[in-house]
This record gives C-alpha cells, sequence and structure tokens, in this order.
C-alpha cells in the first residue's frame, strides 16, 4: 500500500509516523509544498513549541475550540492530552507544565520536538519530498495526484494535512472534488488601536481582565497586555478566535469594552472601592491604586475620567467614586485593524465538517481520502490547543478506515 501524506507539518509528520506504525509494510510518503518542514512547530510558543494542554476533562478541553468542539469531543475520547503525553515521553522527550497548564518540552526549545519526528520518520523510512505542491485530484482506482512541476503520482491513500489557508483559492483543488471550503478567515489575533494612547503603556499586563466586543454577546476572561500597536494578551486573542467571524464581517472597525476587574457586580465593585477608600484616609488617589491595577494604568484611568491624581482618597465625591467605577468595570477603546503572527498564523474555515467523518477522518466525497489538522474548519484558543487537534485528528486519519 502507497499512502501519501499532503503537508510536512505536525498532523503531517503525526500521520505518517502512525500510518508506518498501523502499516508497517506501507510505503509512506509526505509531500511538502515549501522546501522546508515543520516550520510552524519550529516557530510555536515563541521557539519552544507548546505541545499540548493538561486539561484531560474532555468536556472542558472541548470548549477551547470555537469550530470543532463538538466534532472533536468523540476524537478526545480515543486519541486526547494524556495520550500526547505519554507519546512524548515515550520518545525520551521531557515534558512540563506551566502554571498555566501549557505543556511543553523541558528543554523549552522546538527543536526537540521536531528532532523527535525526524527520528521516528528516520526509523520507519518514511519518505520526504520538498516542494512537491498538489494542485490536482483524481480518483479513479486509487488517488492521482497531480504536483505544480506537472507530475503526477498515484496513491492508494491520501491524508491531507496541508495546514490552514488564509486564501480560499488555494484549496480550489478540493473544492473540484466536491468539498465545501468553509471560507478562511484569521483567528488568533491582536487588536490594533491607532488612535488610542492607551498604547503609550505598552508592557503593562492586567492579570485577570474581562473584555466584550461592544453590543455583541461575546466575551473572555483572562491576563491582557498592552501593547505599542494596542492590546493582546490570552483575554484578547480568546476574544478574536471566537469572534473570528464576526469581527471579520465588521472589517476589524468596533469597540472592545474591558472589565479591568473581571467583575460585572456594579455593587460588589463599589463595596470594593469604598472600603479601600476608606483604608487610604488623606493619601492622595494616585498613591492609593487598586492591587489589581498596575500604576502606570491607574494614573492612566484617572487622567482618563478627569479626576486630579492629587486629591484626597476622603475628598472623593460620590461622582467621582461613579466616574472611577464605570471606567473600571466599562471602559471603551476603538479597534481599527488586527495583527495576526505571520509564521503561526491560525485560520478559521477550510474543509466544511460536514464533509469529514469523524470515526475515520475520511471525507466523504471522495474514498481513500482523509483529513487531519488545521486544513479543517476547526480551531482553537492559544495554550496548544491547535495542535492537540492535530495530533487527535492525525491519530484517527492513520488508522485508515472505511466507513
Amino acid at each position: 500500500m502507497k499512502v501519501g501524506i499532503i503537508g510536512g507539518g505536525a498532523a503531517g509528520f503525526f500521520a505518517a509516523i502512525h500510518v508506518a506504525e498501523n502499516f508497517p509494510e506501507a510505503e509512506v510518503v509526505i509531500l511538502e509544498k515549501s522546501s522546508k518542514v515543520l516550520s510552524k512547530v519550529k516557530v510555536s510558543g515563541g521557539g519552544r513549541c507548546n505541545v499540548c494542554n493538561a486539561c484531560t476533562d474532555i468536556d472542558e478541553l472541548s470548549k477551547n475550540y470555537p469550530r470543532g468542539g463538538r466534532q472533536l469531543r468523540k476524537i478526545f475520547g480515543i486519541f486526547s492530552t494524556v495520550q500526547t503525553m505519554d507519546w512524548f515521553e515515550k520518545r525520551g522527550v521531557e515534558l512540563v507544565v506551566q502554571e498555566d497548564q501549557c505543556v511543553f518540552p523541558k528543554s523549552q526549545n522546538s527543536q526537540t520536538i521536531i528532532d523527535c519526528f525526524r527520528d521516528e520518520v528516520l526509523n520507519k523510512k518514511i519518505k520526504i519530498r520538498l516542494n512537491a505542491e498538489v494542485i490536482g485530484l483524481e480518483n479513479s482506482h486509487g488517488i492521482q495526484l497531480r504536483f505544480s512541476f506537472g507530475d503526477s503520482e498515484k496513491f492508494d491513500k491520501v491524508i491531507v494535512t496541508a495546514g490552514g489557508h488564509p486564501k480560499a483559492e488555494k484549496l480550489n483543488w478540493l473544492k473540484q472534488c466536491g468539498h465545501e471550503i468553509i471560507l478562511p478567515v484569521p483567528s488568533l489575533f491582536t487588536f490594533n488601536m491607532p488612535d488610542e494612547p492607551v498604547k503609550n503603556l505598552m508592557g503593562i499586563v492586567v492579570e485577570n481582565a474581562l473584555v466584550s466586543i461592544q453590543s455583541e454577546k461575546l466575551e473572555a476572561t483572562g491576563p491582557l497586555l498592552i501593547t505599542h500597536w494596542g492590546m493582546s494578551g490570552p483575554a484578547i486573542l480568546k476574544l478574536s478566535a471566537f469572534g473570528a467571524r464576526l469581527l471579520a464581517d465588521k472589517k476589524y472597525d468596533f469597540k472592545v469594552q474591558v472589565n479591568w476587574l473581571n467583575q460585572r457586580n456594579e455593587s460588589v465593585i463599589r463595596s470594593y472601592i469604598q472600603d479601600h477608600f476608606l483604608k487610604c484616609g488623606n493619601k492622595q488617589i494616585s498613591n492609593c491604586r487598586l492591587s489589581e491595577i498596575p500604576q502606570r494604568l491607574w494614573d492612566y484611568l484617572l487622567e482618563k475620567i478627569g479626576l486630579p491624581s492629587d486629591k484626597n482618597c476622603s475628598q472623593l465625591s460620590e461622582k467621582d467614586k461613579n466616574k472611577l467605577i464605570n471606567i473600571l468595570s466599562n471602559d471603551s477603546y476603538k479597534v481599527s485593524g488586527k495583527t495576526t503572527f505571520k509564521e503561526e498564523f491560525v485560520t478559521a474555515g477550510g474543509i466544511s465538517l460536514n464533509d469529514v467523518s469523524f470515526k475515520s477522518m475520511q471525507s466523504k466525497k471522495v474514498k481513500g481520502l482523509y483529513f487531519a489538522g488545521e486544513i479543517l474548519d476547526i480551531d482553537g484558543i492559544t495554550g496548544g490547543f491547535n495542535f492537540q487537534a492535530a495530533w487527535s485528528t492525525a491519530f484517527i486519519a492513520a488508522m485508515l478506515k472505511e466507513d
């Protein structure tokens, strides 16, 4: 049996290795369109490679996928984060779990993961062909693949692990086989705020903020980072992932609401502030910030609402307190554009999940054709979830089951 794996990324290598394990006599070939393999693994997690997440509860794990969570639940029952960590550790890759549950190689170097994959590929005699871009597919007594350089080649089975594509036309060759392509849009991006002076506070982190899109039922919580172009951090990235299509429709022109205390109940905030300022007595308000708010941000917020920083806490009027409560719980910023992580881009969109059987990852349109990884309309938030979707779907696809 001859098996072609289209795409030399995380899902491609994982699928190829498992095909070779499941079918030791098979000829397995990884077909990579560029001159490099595993390039996204190399840069992921700032070059450290966030292998997966340590969440082991399948229901909780599935909630981290804006698209595909329901389908992945079935697969996670077979291959989930526990199996991922076990797989790498059995191959000599020591892993560490951070406080935020992100899992990294102990070496803190993505090369450790790349070396693990390369060793497996070498041991299993899996072939790798570079600069082999697939542009067409015919299904007749096997699967005939056409390449951009003019040649074609027949395979018994093919697994497509070509990753996410920002442009839908790159998937035309799969559309021509009858697959529905969900229009790709960026997911996991930061918010640009060219006209907002808050950018001057770049580098400040608020550990637990609540962010939402104005006039929409969409919100996220977590650390928020102020950058020289606007806002980033897990809370913003999560919001961008769950709002990927909505924000694309808005052409990335909208207002983001920030609750700096992650507390919805205004009476709780009021009581908290009054108790706090009571303890501060005659101290100047600039010297009596709330512990959750970094000093530079505190000063900025006071200036934004026109509250003199040298005013004594004991002199604050109810109007002053109301202004403070409002900006702490309902601050607003104009977003005009986004910044995506070029090498680590994640897209919402790709092959419609209705076209794939999640028992086998086989196409419902083309027999013997399978899908795994980000080529599918599946994406997760930051924290190792996108890699986990790649490992899990590749593991199932590599069984080469017929429905």
